[in-house]
């Protein structure tokens, strides 16, 4: 287990960013579907995806979105912080075998509550497909 503390909110500054990219596969699909309850068959049915206006299997939108909570959990801040909100808007599908960079990016920080707010951006190659914003608290070095 990992005890190294990420970032804390004195080492951060406007426009830092951080990513993280993870190719969807088939597994990916599979697990998160089992893991979320969530068996839509427009994700794990081929003939039914076939029927809808994506004409294949789409990924869940929120497995894409959970590579943005890699990036703040594991990279930016980092581990100690907490995730207060987090908006998404789904702009184009992703598809099994595509490529999804998660990229987040420091936009605000508030000083008094210390409250980072960041631009939240998926793509594959230079397609958006989510773009969003986080608001994430982040401690201080000497509240550990």
């Amino acid at each position: 287990m990992h005890s190294k503390h990420g970032h804390y909110f004195e080492d951060l500054s406007l426009g830092m960013s951080e990513s993280y990219t993870r190719t969807v596969n088939e597994a990916d699909i599979q697990q998160f579907a089992e893991v979320s309850g969530d068996n839509n068959p427009a994700h794990l049915n081929e003939e039914f995806a076939a029927g809808t206006r994506f004409k294949k299997r789409i990924a869940h939108g929120m497995l894409s979105g959970s590579y943005i909570s890699t990036v703040i959990g594991t990279k930016l801040p980092g581990p100690g912080c907490l995730y207060m909100s987090q908006t998404l808007k789904f702009r184009e599908p992703v598809y099994i075998g595509d490529e999804v960079t998660a990229t987040v990016t420091i936009t605000d920080l508030n000083e008094r509550r210390g409250y980072v707010t960041f631009s939240t951006i998926c793509s594959v190659g230079d397609t958006e497909v989510i773009r969003g914003e986080a608001m994430i608290l982040v401690p201080r070095r000497n509240q550990d």
